[in-house]
């Protein structure tokens, strides 16, 4: 009986993590800023790490939990190269119009 009710709760939160995945996909590529699609990029790996990780509990499968663990260090090293490039960015592109504000 608790079995039943604990697999049907969690099949639902991996119901609405899937639409929070989409709706973070969608921010990711519409988003107005690059800020926010950085933050949509880093959301969508955690929400796949907790994913991974019911699916984990669901399937009784311990490996699932090491996926999960390695995909959370790359979650964070991806999120990390994409703010690196983005200040580089934005440091060039304040510099050149720093360069013609002279020039005027």
């Amino acid at each position: 009986m608790i079995n039943a009710i604990t697999s049907t709760f969690l099949y639902g939160v991996l119901a609405i993590l899937a639409i929070l995945l989409v709706l973070c996909l969608i921010r990711a590529v519409l988003g107005p800023r690059v800020a926010d699609r950085i933050v949509a990029t880093n959301m969508m790996g955690t929400i796949v790490i907790v994913i991974v990780a019911i699916l984990s509990v669901l399937l009784q499968e311990g490996y699932l939990a090491d996926i999960c663990l390695v995909y959370a260090m790359l979650s964070f090293l991806a999120v990390i190269v994409l703010t690196k490039v983005y200040i580089g960015v934005y440091k060039e592109k304040k510099k050149e119009e720093e360069e013609n504000n002279e020039c005027n």
